[in-house]
């Protein structure tokens, strides 16, 4: 079902057509923009309040700016269903985030609009930095280029880096949008935010700016060094009335605002004079998380991405079952640590600005002074975990696989090199669904398992991330020089009744789930839960397959490994991971090492980039859901038939 956009929107295919609108029209396009962003995710569901935010920004700088030939870099990329709707995907909106439909973030293949891909956060000042550069290296002085940065993207060091080299380099044509509204996904932590707050809040310093920039009018006459003189009287303004010097104009950044991101007609008039300011700089613009839809203003945390729901009432619509339903691993992680941590004082945990996606809300809530919010600063998260672990605490440090690309090299400088035992929960592993390739979790097996000191294991279900949980907290194994890793999906488990006594697990120890015959599947993870459904399915075939359950990749249990090689000649692995250095890889080179010579078929993630989708969908895809379990075990047994 396509969304009927107002009249005005039905008018813009591209930004060409919205800038032969006069500037008198642009508020009702922003009203159109946005209820077309409020019908289309309550029908269809997707991000949600950080779209509805920047409305008013990404009208007024496509009509300012000439994009595609000005280049714009959204961060973080949820920011961007406005910038989709008015760059040609109007049309095509409704297929956002679905298998085969519109990226749900900005993609270079996907439109010429789409400057960068983004996904993951505090990038885009890099980005626009280095796009600004090579236009100079072309000669090209009149391109510009803006980065938007907001939903405490600028919290990340990768910002602060770039700012940092931004302000060095003079003739670059880069703005970058602060759009500053004290949420990410939960509210925006440290001092950071706070700064922002005060700048934004001071009545003083606003009043006496506005002032000065109305003398500014009056000296005109004096030309450029009436600017100079009123620029360095700002700046002292600035310093005397936040008590403190301006954090940006520090870096060499030309500072500007705080402004109102949501009134238009200023936004454009600021825009248009900020295109004639040579060099880097910054405009601070506050906006509202949710802008124009009370009840996402109300609760922004919830509103970040409701699936859908009744746009009239504010229903958030959530499906009804008969039956108790297995939990979310996020939620059994949540409170096993609560749970754990009530036995164990010296429990704390991490995360970098997802408690609520995480659920490390639960500890927060019940144990605030143990557990941390660090923002959106992976390598930091790992550092800091590490520090704590250097004087005793066992951490559970909790990031999504994704993110956790971001801190690798902190995982092994800073905790296995020096053999402190963090624990690493890393959520998300696997395939991150309607989000995509920016958040799949696809490659933390082959990372984690090359680092020595390095524990790395998967459960299969709830019961099992418990007792790997209380076994990595155990005296015997923070009393060790190993970290241990423990990923898990996104998703539910397969247990209603999952709060099981609490067992310990020998590190490195598998297990046989069924006995079978010719060929034997070995699984890693909740993946292995497909392997009953693919044996439902080759009963009938006169199939019987065998299957084990590894649990750990990292130490493998080499006596499972001999007991299957010296049985079977014919073995399947199957991982929700990539397949190069993956779980299967590890099998192969044990097998190669102990010289068997079994015909074994690795299913798991290809050497490619694979899209977004329902996470069963990019299974079928990729071959390793029951049915291409079951496809595999055939091929398998038909080889043994023809030999």
């Amino acid at each position: 079902m396509l969304i009927t956009p107002g009249p005005l929107l039905a008018q813009i295919d591209t930004p060409d057509e919205l800038r032969k609108l006069d500037k008198s029209q642009l508020v009702q396009v922003c009203q159109e923009l946005r209820q077309f962003i409020i019908d289309n995710v309550s029908v269809y569901g997707g991000h949600f309040g950080a779209s509805l935010g920047v409305v008013e920004l990404t009208v007024a700088l496509h009509y300012v700016l000439n994009t595609p030939e000005d280049q714009m870099v959204f961060d973080v990329g949820h920011q961007a269903y406005g910038h989709k709707i008015l760059t040609g995907r109007r049309n095509r909106f409704h297929t956002n985030r679905f298998y085969g439909g519109l990226s749900g973030f900005p993609k270079r293949k996907e439109s010429p609009y789409d400057a960068f891909g983004v996904g993951h956060s505090s990038t885009s000042i890099s980005a626009a930095l280095g796009m600004s550069v090579g236009a100079l290296r072309k000669g090209n002085t009149k391109q510009q280029h803006v980065a938007i940065i907001g939903d405490g993207a600028m919290t990340g060091g990768m910002a602060f880096e770039a700012m940092n080299h931004a302000g060095s380099l003079k003739d670059s044509n880069l703005l970058i949008v602060l759009n500053d509204n004290c949420m990410s996904i939960d509210p925006n932590v440290g001092a950071l935010k706070d700064y922002l707050t005060d700048i934004t809040t001071s009545h003083t310093y606003n009043r006496v700016k506005d002032e000065v920039w109305n003398l500014l009018g009056k000296m005109s006459n004096f030309g450029r060094t009436a600017q100079e003189i009123v620029s360095k009287i700002e700046n002292g303004l600035k310093a005397t009335l936040l008590h403190q010097s301006n954090l940006f104009e520090s870096l060499n950044l030309r500072y500007f605002g705080p402004v109102d991101g949501h009134d238009i007609d200023h936004l454009v008039e600021i825009f248009s004079d900020l295109k004639d300011i040579p060099g880097p700089k910054i405009l601070h613009c506050v906006t509202v998380k949710g802008k124009g839809y009370a009840p996402a203003e109300k609760d922004q945390t919830k509103w970040h991405a409701p699936g859908k729901f009744d746009k009239i009432t504010g229903e958030i619509f959530k499906k009804v079952y008969e039956k108790p339903q297995p939990p979310k691993y996020q939620e059994v992680f949540g409170n096993t640590l609560v749970e754990l941590a009530e036995q164990n004082s010296s429990i704390v945990g991490v995360t970098p600005a997802m408690p609520s996606g995480s659920s490390m809300n639960i500890m927060m809530k019940a144990m605030p002074d143990r557990a941390f919010d660090v923002g959106i600063a992976e390598q930091h998260a790992v550092t800091f975990s590490a520090g704590m672990a250097t004087q005793g605490l066992t951490v559970f440090c909790n990031i999504y696989s994704t993110f956790m690309q971001r801190a690798y090299d902190q995982v092994i400088h800073d905790v296995c090199i020096q053999e402190l035992p963090v624990i690493f929960c890393l959520d998300r592993a696997g395939f991150a669904g309607a989000d995509g390739p920016t958040h799949h979790g696809a490659y933390d097996i082959a990372f984690m398992r090359c680092i020595p000191n390095m524990v790395v294991a998967s459960p299969m279900d709830e019961r099992e991330l418990r007792n790997l949980m209380f076994t990595a907290q155990s005296e015997g194994f923070q009393s060790g020089t190993q970290s241990m890793t423990i990923r898990y999906p996104r998703g539910e488990g397969i247990m209603p009744e999952w709060r099981t006594p609490f067992e310990l697990m020998e590190i490195g120890k598998g297990r046989k789930v069924q006995e079978g015959e010719d060929v034997a599947i070995l699984t890693i993870g909740h993946i292995g839960n497909y392997v009953p459904k693919a044996c439902q399915l080759l009963e009938k075939e006169g199939l019987h397959p065998a299957h084990y359950d590894l649990r750990f990749v990292k130490p493998l249990d080499e006596a499972l490994l001999h007991e299957v090689f010296q049985k079977f000649d014919k073995v399947i692995t199957v991982e929700d991971g990539c397949l190069m250095g993956g779980m299967g890889s590890a099998v192969v080179e044990f097998m190669t090492e102990h010289g068997y010579t079994a015909k074994i078929k690795r299913l798991g993630i290809p050497d490619r980039i694979v899209e977004h989708g329902e996470q069963i969908d990019l299974h079928h895809e990729c071959g390793f859901d029951p049915e291409g379990i079951a496809r595999a075990v055939r091929e398998l047994a038909v080889v043994t038939l023809v030999s």
